[in-house]
C-alpha cells in the first residue's frame, strides 16, 4: 500500500485566518483536491506543538490505565445509574470492543446546560477522575483544536467566495455538539468484526463520521484506513507524529451539496494496545442544515436542525445507543 494515497499539506499559511494571500489560497486549493479526491488528508504547521500532543495523550492514557469503577464515575446513565448525563461520559469496552471518553464544551457549566435543557449539550464533572493540571490540559487542547477545526471551515467557505467568518453563524461555542474523544483500543483477543468486503479482521467497523470535519491524533500503532471511493480499495493512514488526520463528516457533504462527501474508513484489528483522540468538529445544535449555506449569495435560514440531522447520524453507532 501506497503512503502516498493521504495528501499531507502544510496549512501554516492559513493559521492566522488570513485567507487573502498567495500562499493561503494556493493551501486552501490543496485543500479542496484532498477534501474532493480522498476526504482525508494530513496537516502540518497546525499551530498545536508536539508538548501539548503529548500532554493529551499522557491525560487519556492516565484515565483509562484508572479502575473500572473509577472510569464509570463519568459515564452515562446507561453505565452508571447513579449520573444523570446520557450522552457525554465514558463507556466501556464491552460496548464495542474499545472504551472511549466523549467530551464537550469545557466552558459549558452546570448551570447553563441546567437551563438550556439540550440533549447534547451535558456539564460533565471531570473533577471526578482528573486532577486540576489535567482538567487545565483539557481545556487548552479543546480550545486549540476547536480553532483549528474553524480554520480550515473558513477555508472552505472562502472556496465559494464568501466571507469566512459567517462560520459563525453555524459553530458558536457554548452550543456547539462538537466531542472531543479519546478511543482507547486495549489488547482484543478478537476482531469487532470481519471486513464482508475483503475478509479483513478490524478493531473498529467501517464509517462515516457525522460532523463537517474530523481532526485526529492516531498513535504510532496506526490501524487507521481510508478507503477509495472508486476502486473501493483501503489505504493506510501512516503516522507523522508532526500531523494530524482530517477527514470531511456527512454535514460537510450535506452544506457542499454532495462536492466534499463523507469518506468511509476503518481501524484494522491490533493486538497491542493503542489510543487515538478524534475531534469531531459539529455545527451548533440550533443551526438550521440549509445547502445554501455555502452555495448561495444569500443564506436561507430555514431547514432541519443540527441537532436532529446529528441525532439520525448516531443511530448507526452501539456505543451511542443510550
Amino acid at each position: 500500500m501506497t503512503k502516498n494515497y493521504i495528501p499531507t499539506i502544510n496549512i501554516s499559511s492559513l493559521i492566522k485566518n488570513n485567507f487573502e494571500t498567495q500562499r493561503a489560497l494556493k493551501t486552501i486549493k490543496e485543500i479542496e483536491k484532498a477534501c474532493v479526491n480522498v476526504g482525508f488528508f494530513q496537516v502540518t504547521g497546525h499551530g498545536l506543538n508536539l508538548r501539548k500532543i503529548k500532554k493529551i495523550c499522557d491525560v487519556g492514557n492516565k484515565f483509562f490505565n484508572l479502575s473500572d469503577n473509577k472510569k464509570r464515575k463519568l459515564s452515562p446513565k446507561k453505565w452508571n445509574k447513579k449520573n444523570k448525563n446520557l450522552y457525554r461520559g465514558y463507556f466501556p469496552n464491552d460496548v464495542n470492543g474499545k472504551e472511549g471518553l466523549d467530551i464537550g464544551d469545557l466552558k459549558v457549566t452546570k448551570t447553563y446546560s441546567s437551563k438550556l435543557k439540550n440533549q447534547y449539550i451535558e456539564h460533565l464533572n471531570l473533577n471526578k477522575c482528573f486532577n486540576k493540571a489535567s482538567v487545565n490540559d483539557l481545556n487548552k487542547y479543546f480550545d486549540s483544536i476547536y480553532s483549528l477545526s474553524e480554520t480550515l471551515f473558513k477555508s472552505v467557505i472562502k472556496l465559494n467566495k464568501k466571507n469566512p467568518n459567517i462560520s459563525s453563524k453555524a459553530f458558536s461555542r457554548l452550543k456547539t455538539l462538537s466531542t472531543l474523544r479519546f478511543n482507547y483500543y486495549p489488547k482484543q483477543t478478537k476482531p469487532v468484526e470481519v471486513s464482508k468486503q475483503d475478509g479483513v479482521a478490524l478493531g473498529c467497523e467501517t464509517h462515516v463520521d457525522s460532523g463537517v470535519f474530523t481532526v485526529l491524533y492516531q498513535d504510532r500503532k496506526g490501524g487507521l484506513q481510508v478507503q477509495n471511493r472508486k476502486t473501493k480499495k483501503w489505504y493506510d493512514v501512516p503516522f507523522n507524529k508532526k500531523a494530524l488526520v482530517v477527514n470531511t463528516g456527512r454535514a460537510l457533504e450535506f452544506l457542499s451539496k454532495g462536492k466534499f462527501k463523507a469518506t468511509n474508513h476503518r481501524v484494522l484489528w491490533n493486538k497491542s494496545k493503542r489510543l487515538s483522540i478524534p475531534f469531531f468538529f459539529e455545527p451548533s445544535y440550533d443551526f438550521k442544515m440549509n445547502k445554501s449555506f455555502l452555495n448561495s449569495t444569500k443564506y436561507s435560514n430555514s431547514g432541519q436542525i443540527y441537532e436532529k440531522f446529528l441525532n439520525q447520524s448516531l443511530k448507526k453507532f452501539v456505543e451511542y445507543q443510550r
